[in-house]
């Protein structure tokens, strides 16, 4: 199947099977933003808990952590990140139309350009007339320049009495200073970590591609801090890979050979990094960063010490010597997780459309239908096995149009099983009971029914 082609139908039935909507959509759309639907809801809130489930619930050596959306400037001016948190924007001067430079120059010629600096990115664009505009196809640009990504929010009523602040860029900066907080609240001891999910905001020019890039977004952060006289950040820095390989290939069930490691260079480190690793995978647009993980040494708890005037240092309990713990960050973007696995589990089989999810991620996990909607007897007895269900797990009624339309709509949402109440359901008790993947149905007594799907589910 064509890649492109590939978007092109993931992008419909997100739309038609209320995955992913484009946001503000009667009102004519607002660029870079979507809405998730009824079965995008579910989706989303899946892969949440089996993150959370796996690197908090499941470790002991991990806590949570719910911080502001809404930051004190200072705490940006800290970072870096409201002189450096930039990207390179470009202009065509005979259409406005305006984008990331290295995006550009990347989709035209095929090369990886990160970590260059603006003048490199001017002479590349400059001296190659093939890099034109997208959209009216002239090679007319303007210089290259930053643009800070970072949204800004004026606080306060009273005009005259406003302050300044940020919706947060990234989940990281609330868990640095709260670091002392946890500390002193939890009873943590170096090696730990504090995990963090939740929305941030970057004022990014995106080159579409759904959900990929956008103004907001979810991220599931964590910050390992560890004393870097006991432990070997190399060898921690394997384990991070190590548990994110898993994450994504045994947990989530996603194709191995879509996986790829891909390290960052000098240039395109961060400065603040010793070693930056991406774990990319192959969307229907090629090769991208799915999850980086990063040695951030100290310099995050170093530079908020410096601008608070507070003492982020740890004592040993041991020797009684302050630590400054140094941090390994494993981040990873939700809406990123959900395209993925919409990519790899998209199927199309003998005339039907299939989302063949890891049962775990499933909106749904099975289907309740009568028969036939206009018998009352029907319906009322699938009523009362969709609600007996729904105790259990996540369950849907749906008794509108002909059995097999909504067999195949339920494969396109990747219910796994699909369960028809029918005459003989009321002389016996037992019901037909549909396998998503492969089709081949069973009849089950409904006394069976929660613990055979609970047994398949897990």
């Amino acid at each position: 199947m064509n890649s492109l082609n590939l978007m092109d139908k993931i992008t419909a039935l997100c739309k038609r099977r209320g995955f992913i909507f484009s946001g503000s959509e009667i009102y004519g759309g607002l660029a870079n933003t979507y809405d998730y639907g009824p079965a995008g809801t579910e989706l989303l809130r899946n892969i949440r808990n089996l993150w959370w489930d796996t690197f908090v619930h499941k470790r002991s050596d991990i806590v949570g952590l719910d911080a502001s959306v809404i930051s004190h400037q200072e705490i940006w001016k800290a970072s870096g990140h409201t002189s450096g948190f930039a990207d390179a924007m470009i202009d065509c001067k005979s259409c406005k139309l305006r984008m990331r430079a290295d995006h550009l120059i990347e989709d035209k010629t095929r090369n990886k350009v990160e970590g260059k600096s603006l003048q490199e990115l001017d002479e590349i664009i400059k001296n190659d007339k093939k890099i034109v505009c997208p959209n009216c196809g002239k090679h007319d640009w303007t210089n290259v320049r930053k643009f800070n990504l970072l949204f800004p929010v004026n606080l306060g009523i009273i005009e005259g009495d406003q302050s300044l602040a940020y919706l947060r860029g990234e989940t990281a900066q609330g868990m640095f200073i709260n670091f002392k907080n946890i500390v002193d609240s939890s009873r943590v001891k170096l090696p730990f970590g504090i995990a963090q999910l939740g929305k941030s905001f970057r004022n990014e020019i995106t080159p579409g591609n759904s959900v990929f890039r956008t103004l907001e977004f979810e991220l599931a952060e964590i910050e390992y801090f560890f004393d870097p006289k006991e432990q070997e950040w190399e060898k921690l820095f394997e384990d991070w890979k190590k548990s994110m390989w898993e994450f994504v290939a045994k947990t989530l069930g996603v194709d191995e050979k879509n996986l790829q490691w891909r390290e960052h260079d000098d240039k395109e480190r961060s400065f603040y990094s010793k070693k930056t690793e991406d774990l990319e995978y192959k969307f229907p647009f090629g090769f991208k960063e799915l999850w980086g993980l990063a040695y951030r040494t100290d310099y995050d708890l170093q530079q908020h010490a410096k601008f608070s005037n507070k003492d982020l240092s740890i004592v040993d309990p041991q020797t009684g010597k302050k630590i400054m713990p140094h941090v390994i960050e494993p981040a990873v973007g939700i809406n990123r997780i959900l395209l993925m696995v919409l990519s790899d589990f998209y199927t199309e089989e003998e005339g039907r459309i299939v989302l063949k999810l890891n049962p775990k991620l499933a909106p749904y996990k099975a289907a309740v239908f009568p028969l036939l909607a206009n018998k009352s007897e029907l319906v009322e007895k699938a009523k009362k096995i969709y609600k007996d269900l729904s105790l259990h797990f996540v369950t849907v009624f749906d008794g509108r149009g002909n059995i097999g339309k909504r067999y195949f709509a339920q494969d396109e949402v990747g219910t796994p099983f699909c369960i028809t109440i029918d005459f003989e359901t009321l002389e016996n008790d037992t019901v037909t009971i549909r396998d998503r993947d492969t089709m081949n149905q069973e009849r089950v007594k409904i006394s069976e029914l929660a613990n055979l799907i609970k047994a398949k589910i897990i």
